[in-house]
């Protein structure tokens, strides 16, 4: 998956009327990261769970060198917060999904990833330590209803695919804390350079654990392609476009980008793979939309 960066610059008040170029700009990281549990899938045809990860983040880590303003000097001090950045934004939860992807389809971890802005909002409420807004607390719930209504026509296929579901919330809860950890970090030095310093401590952790693994590996060309295509486009390019997005369009129709995920996700997994979905499901994923819009919105 990938995963959002919190768009942190620019309000959007006065911004101008969206052209064309600007919607394509905006819906580009969404679909890189849709098809990123296509590739995920794609990849553990010959790849053990152990070394997706890692693939990714070394390709991402090269791809993101190729741009200058991720080598901004940053102190020490907030190094090491993104060294702990690393560790709950990417090694942990990035590791989760192809683990929980050899029991749940691409398409339903793609529709539970959508509701990545509720576990931000639910953080960022804890953190503050206050209520959130009567809105906010509505979209919390009628998200929540929407996770449960994605997880539970899979929860009935045993206990593996239970056990991938809780990787993939786990996952998602790692993704509401460290997105609320980046939040000053991205406005003091950019999300390029946060980004590239975390993946490098992401894959310095998961490289080791992915090396046991090499015998497991059953080399093919097109999950070779598919790690490829995940590293560039879902762990590279994606976050570059939405960090420029931020800055010309504004956060809030920066975020706009996550509602596309798990619509590219269920179409992949429909029309690729020919994954099977639950109408619950479906209905589950058009709530936790919701819920995640109306917990997303400015106030």
């Amino acid at each position: 998956m990938s995963t959002t960066p919190t768009p942190t610059t620019t309000p959007t008040t006065s911004a101008p009327p969206m052209q064309a170029s600007d919607w394509l700009r905006l819906v580009a990281p969404g679909l890189m990261w849709g098809t990123s549990f296509l590739f995920i899938a794609e990849g553990l045809k010959a790849f053990p769970a152990a070394m997706i990860t890692p693939m990714r983040l070394g390709i991402g880590f090269c791809v993101l060198s190729l741009f200058p303003a991720t080598r901004r000097h940053i102190p020490w001090a907030d190094l090491k917060k993104i060294a702990l950045l690393g560790v709950v934004w990417m090694a942990v939860p990035l590791t989760m999904f192809p683990f929980a992807e050899q029991h749940v389809s691409s398409s339903v971890t793609g529709m539970l990833n959508g509701a990545t802005p509720l576990f931000v909002a639910a953080v960022a409420a804890f953190l503050a330590r206050r209520l959130p807004p009567q809105r906010q607390m509505l979209g919390l719930l009628v998200g929540s209803i929407g996770v449960a209504f994605i997880a539970l026509p899979t929860l009935g296929e045993g206990s593996s695919s239970a056990l991938g579901v809780a990787e993939i919330i786990f996952a998602l809860m790692c993704y509401g804390v460290a997105l609320n950890m980046a939040v000053p970090l991205q406005q003091r030095y950019g999300s390029l350079p946060v980004l590239w310093r975390a993946q490098a401590v992401a894959f310095v952790l998961t490289a080791p654990v992915g090396l046991t693994t090499l015998g497991n590996v059953h080399f093919a060309w097109r999950p070779m392609l598919a790690i490829i295509g995940l590293g560039v486009l879902g762990t590279s390019f994606a976050y570059v476009l939405a960090a420029d997005n931020a800055g010309r369009l504004g956060s809030t129709r920066a975020s706009v980008t996550t509602y596309v995920i798990p619509v590219v996700s269920l179409l992949l997994g429909a029309l690729v793979r020919n994954e099977t979905v639950a109408v619950l499901s479906v209905i589950g994923c058009a709530l936790a939309l919701f819920g995640a819009w109306l917990a997303g919105r400015r106030h």
